[in-house]
């Protein structure tokens, strides 16, 4: 089973990455909200710490200056599921657990549309795509259309579409 996980990570594209975290995300918040109805302070302490490591993971992988107010709109929506996680546990709160797994699942949806969608993975910097989504970028000509023109050339794209 350990395999095929694995497999299947490696033949992902960013964006599908992201969403398997944020199915984890959903997985460990529902898992900690299960926990509080059965009283279970270790499982629901092991749940809320694997949310909160998923969830530093994505806050410490934006790029705030590529990302501009999207960015900043995902960081704070981290930064609300993180609070929401420890407020949760500590008060052993079921109904916490559950609605923070509800926003995550909103985002989650979002995000798989976006890996659905190829215009889309054309958007994702270099260094956030995988090898072979770079691999591929290399070999057909990219189809990134600019957002503002650089000082320097009218038709450049931004620095952080490359």
């Amino acid at each position: 089973m350990r395999h095929y996980h694995q497999a299947a990570i490696e033949s992902s594209n960013g964006v599908q990455l992201i969403v398997a975290l944020y199915d984890g995300l959903q997985r460990f918040l529902t898992q900690a909200a299960v926990a509080c109805e059965v009283n279970d302070v270790a499982a629901r302490r092991e749940a809320a710490r694997r949310s909160l490591n998923i969830i530093i993971h994505l806050q410490a992988t934006l790029h705030m200056d590529a990302g501009g107010a999207s960015a900043e709109r995902l960081s704070d929506f981290y930064t609300a599921v993180f609070a929401d996680v420890l407020r949760a546990s500590a008060t052993a709160s079921r109904q916490l657990f559950m609605n923070t797994a509800r926003e995550v699942r909103n985002v989650r949806e979002a995000w798989q549309v976006a890996s659905q969608d190829p215009s889309a993975l054309s958007m994702i910097p270099l260094d956030l795509q995988t090898r072979q989504e770079q691999l591929s970028n290399t070999i057909q000509p990219s189809k990134t259309v600019a957002i503002r023109p650089s000082a320097n050339e009218d038709k450049a794209a931004p620095a952080w579409i490359a």
